[in-house]
């Protein structure tokens, strides 16, 4: 089966070890090696096939910015830095996207899963294209940790003005995150946003008129504007 060749380029062993950590939530990507810098990554990018790169942007000898310069053009680039002052000049070489230190797993795995989302169809693994791509569990930010959050318990999200606030079977976390960024990560087959302020789990939805939706005790409103969408898809269920 084929896989996305990554390979980890940093000068900080802990930030490589946490990446290669990190990796291994992606059955679709590989880890061909880690380098302590430049010359060595650019070394293993001539002799070998790579199609990814997580690279740190401040190393001795030669910058991650030179050698995003210096590599084949078909070669990605996810940054990782401590030094957010060196985003402008990261996407302007057209990097996939721009980590900034530290690094938790699921801005990791959002940059991942964007540079997989963006790779030609024909160009993918094809287990990932047979593949059920239903995520089981993500990961939310909140009490100041990562905390794994079961898909399938996921009842409603709420925003609540510059916070989410998640209802599962067990409990409801608040995240300082957006509805948007949150439904990047939720599979579509499962989730519908019925309001600006209101992301629905279809499973666990009891009953629902035009104008709201029913869980447990809760009354969730729809909007006129995502009306049409969400009584479409209600509709196919």
């Amino acid at each position: 089966m084929k896989k996305y060749k990554v390979l980890i380029v940093d000068d900080e062993p802990e930030a490589r070890e946490l990446l290669e950590h990190y990796l291994e939530h992606l059955p679709d990507c590989e880890l061909v090696g880690c380098c302590k810098n430049g010359v060595e990554a650019l070394q293993m990018v001539n002799k070998h096939p790579v199609d990814l790169l997580f690279l740190d942007i401040q190393m001795p000898g030669i910058s991650g910015v030179e050698l995003a310069k210096s590599i084949p053009a078909g070669v990605k680039v996810i940054f990782t830095t401590a030094h957010r002052e060196y985003a402008v000049e990261g996407f302007e070489l057209m990097a996939v996207d721009y980590l900034l230190k530290p690094i938790s797993l699921d801005r990791f795995l959002k940059a991942a899963y964007r540079f997989i989302g963006n790779q030609p169809q024909e160009a993918r693994p094809k287990e990932s294209i047979s593949k059920d791509p239903k995520r089981e569990f993500i990961f939310v930010r909140a009490d100041r940790k990562m905390i794994k959050v079961a898909l399938d318990q996921v009842k409603y999200v709420e925003s609540i003005q510059d916070y989410l606030k998640i209802h599962t079977s067990e409990q409801a976390l608040v995240t300082r995150e957006t509805m948007a960024q949150l439904q990047q990560q939720l599979p579509e087959q499962d989730f519908l946003r019925c309001h600006r302020s209101f992301l629905v789990n279809l499973r666990h939805i009891d009953s629902y008129t035009h104008e709201q939706i029913t869980i447990g005790r809760k009354s969730i409103p729809i909007s006129r504007s995502y009306k049409e969408q969400t009584l479409e898809k209600l509709q196919s269920v």
